[in-house]
């Protein structure tokens, strides 16, 4: 299990799918009556201002093809978006894939995915790798034992669910074989959110998939 360095750049964007609410009869000749305005709920990768400029251009694509007005909502995580669908104060939501399993389930089968993100090359998908910083020593997981590992949202495929995977194949048990891994409470939904981290520690998340060369 490798760690990749990578640069974090503002324009990564990182991939998910898209999905829409659908309410009982949301789809009739009178939907636009009943649904004057559509809310979507984004999980932020960055600060507040840096979402609203990535979905504006979204937000008002949907608001224009469907006629009625669509408003941005920032969602402080995963559980957030998803209860929202489930109480109907939320339409359409972006989700990874372990997050969008989960909505379909919480909402018994009452969501859709309808979009996906692609890149610029036409690929799609991203990929959960280790950050660790640039000057310090290591280039695979099993070099950080007794060190810190942040951790992300319980509902994050990248941040989350997909290194405990990796560990689990590679026989690390995280609560012994790091000195402290930080509760996801804590690191919200994306490591490099994790301004309180240490200097030391690991972080997981998910990036783009790299543009072939």
């Amino acid at each position: 299990m490798s760690i990749t360095r990578l640069p974090i750049s503002r324009r990564a964007f990182g991939l998910g799918a898209a999905a829409l609410a659908l309410t009982p009869g949301a789809f009739a000749q009178d939907w636009r009556a009943r649904f004057p305005e559509l809310v979507l709920a984004v999980v932020p990768t960055e600060n507040a201002a840096g979402v609203t400029e990535r979905f504006g251009p979204w937000v008002a694509y949907l608001s224009s093809q469907l006629g009625v007005r669509v408003t941005l909502r920032i969602a402080a995580d995963y559980a957030a978006v998803i209860e929202g669908m489930r109480s109907g104060h939320i339409h359409i939501g972006e989700f990874g894939p372990f997050a969008y399993v989960r909505a379909y389930t919480v909402t018994n089968g009452g969501i859709a995915a309808f979009a996906t993100l692609r890149q610029a090359d036409g690929s799609t998908g991203y990929y959960s790798v280790a950050y660790a910083r640039a000057n310090d020593r290591g280039n695979r997981i099993e070099d950080f034992q007794g060190r810190n590992l942040c951790l992300v949202d319980v509902n994050s495929t990248s941040g989350f669910n997909v290194p405990h995977f990796a560990m689990h194949r590679a026989n690390i048990a995280p609560d012994r074989f790091f000195a402290n891994v930080q509760p996801p409470a804590a690191t919200r939904t994306r490591s490099w959110r994790c301004n309180a981290a240490p200097a030391t520690s690991l972080s997981t998340g998910g990036t783009p998939r790299p543009t072939p060369t």
